[in-house]
């Protein structure tokens, strides 16, 4: 039986974890709140984060990080982007052999601009890594939590490790693709908050489904001219963690970034939306990474300046809007890779 510890009790964190636990796999769940922890332990629910929802009565809890990472074969970081850093230097003094690091989290950090994996490399020391697997694609909590059916990638440059996160999460109701393009892969699943946020805005705003539809398409050609620039393969954004997480979380109400742009087209402010949300919204930071990385590497991303403009500037979604409709003309199929 293969141990596996999930660091990281919130949505994301615990519904993956009931998907190892689901397979039969020793699976632990490390909650900071020790309340939490004896919920999901005498409960089976983790009500502030899903509600109802039943979870295996095999699933363990702990408010203990080095009992949650003792003995274990690999370790699934569930925490976001900003916590990542702070994480892995609780995590690291109690590990002391390689170890397979899983991430489930769609970020790049502002001002570095790393992905989560050039993050755990940084942090951690080069004997304790056996291999680093990005696991991504178009996956709501709630209704990984209900069995429905989900499919997703784990990423590495190294196959043997990808193959060995897709055996250990694989399904009925969880398919796992393989893919070695971790950069596409980091990239598709941080740069789609991004876009979500700007189609909760349109909808806030009252605009209808062609402007989403635009947004989308439009969307997806600025993460892909970026991400071909960063070194990723062009058709991963064509797959599950590029198209397929952007239409996902551009369009259901379970996403947090499509709620809280609606909140901001509205005419809530960002600190009216990050105080009623009470949960992290990955696509706020990746906004302002989004905008770095842009500068940095000479590509055109209208969309991600336009709400960089609304989060930072004190521009208005209105006058973004305008703003994005009265660019320049330009040619679409010419414009796709037009640095």
């Amino acid at each position: 039986m293969t141990k596996v510890a999930v660091v990281g009790a919130g949505s994301w964190g615990t519904a993956v974890a009931c998907v190892l636990a689901d397979n039969a796999h020793d699976t632990i769940i490390y909650a900071r709140r020790e309340e939490q922890a004896a919920e999901i332990n005498e409960q089976s629910t983790n009500r502030s984060y899903l509600g109802d929802a039943r979870l295996p009565s095999t699933l363990r809890a702990t408010a203990s990080l080095a009992e949650a990472v003792e003995g274990a074969d690999a370790i699934v970081l569930a925490v976001p982007t900003s916590a990542m850093r702070a994480t892995l230097r609780q995590v690291k003094p109690l590990v002391d052999h390689p170890m397979r690091w899983i991430h489930v989290s769609k970020g790049i950090e502002p001002d570095t601009l790393l992905r989560v994996s050039e993050i755990i490399e940084e942090e951690l020391d080069a004997s304790i890594i056996h291999s680093i697997v990005a696991l991504s694609g178009p996956s709501h909590a709630e209704e990984v939590v209900q069995h429905q059916p989900t499919t997703v990638s784990a990423a590495s440059d190294q196959l043997e490790a990808a193959e060995w996160v897709q055996d250990l999460f694989m399904n009925e109701t969880f398919r796992v693709y393989t893919n070695d393009d971790i950069i596409g892969v980091e990239l598709g699943g941080s740069l789609k908050n991004v876009i979500a946020l700007g189609a909760g805005i349109t909808d806030g705003l009252g605009h209808g489904d062609n402007a989403k539809a635009a947004l989308i398409t439009r969307g997806l050609a600025e993460i892909t001219r970026l991400g071909v620039k960063m070194g990723a393969k062009p058709l991963t954004f064509s797959g599950l963690t590029g198209l397929g997480d952007l239409i996902v979380t551009c369009t259901s109400v379970h996403s947090r970034n499509w709620r809280a742009g609606n909140a901001l087209g509205r005419g809530e402010s960002l600190e009216e939306v990050e105080r009623t949300m009470g949960m992290v919204i990955e696509g706020v930071r990746t906004t302002k990474a989004a905008h770095q990385l842009a500068l940095q590497h000479d590509v055109s991303m209208p969309i991600t300046e336009a709400l960089y403009s609304v989060l930072f500037e004190e521009v208005t979604p209105k006058e973004a809007v305008e703003a994005l409709m009265n660019r320049m003309k330009k040619q679409e199929v010419a414009d796709l890779f037009d640095q």
